[in-house]
């Protein structure tokens, strides 16, 4: 039902896209303002096969990849400052997500609650995939900075997705 809404519905779709682009892109923005606030030079990169697969994947109702580019940042850091520059990101997510699904709740009569909906799985799903700490993800930065942080904030992300999944009207 859920999944189904946004594919036939062309608004419905679109307006997920939208939204979906909004995540993205307050997560990237995240990483810029945190990253110039501690003195850094830092700027969006496009990566042409990153945004082609993140294009195409819109159309899925559940499988996303979200890789058009990422912020790209230089100058002295520590641990800290990347760490929690790393952090600002997935934390934006999380909060979106969190609104995302707070509005289901009080506004369950929209028309646009599976948009709503798809906010917060989207929120959810970004900031968990980023946090795993591997390769360049945000997450190994975070865990390289503080273990506690990052633990606190993987689990977060899980249980907000655990949250929002078992709310899905399928």
């Amino acid at each position: 039902m859920w999944a189904s809404s946004l594919l036939k519905e062309p608004e419905v779709f679109l307006s997920s896209a939208l939204i979906f682009i909004l995540i993205f892109l307050t997560h990237e923005l995240a990483h810029k303002a945190a990253a110039k606030h501690y003195g850094l030079w830092a700027e969006f990169r496009l990566n042409r096969l990153g945004a082609i697969l993140t294009l195409l994947s819109v159309g899925l109702p559940l499988v996303k990849i979200v890789s058009p580019g990422a912020v790209m940042m230089a100058g002295a850091v520590d641990r800290k400052i990347m760490g929690v520059t790393a952090l600002a990101g997935p934390f934006t997510s999380i909060v979106l997500a969190s609104l995302f699904f707070v509005l289901q709740f009080l506004f369950p009569e929209w028309s646009f609650a599976p948009v709503i909906l798809s906010g917060a799985i989207l929120g959810a799903w970004i900031a968990i995939l980023n946090l795993i700490p591997f390769g360049i993800m945000d997450g190994a930065k975070v865990f390289w900075w503080n273990k506690i942080v990052w633990a606190a904030s993987f689990s977060a992300s899980l249980i907000l997705l655990a949250a929002v999944w078992m709310n899905l009207p399928f």
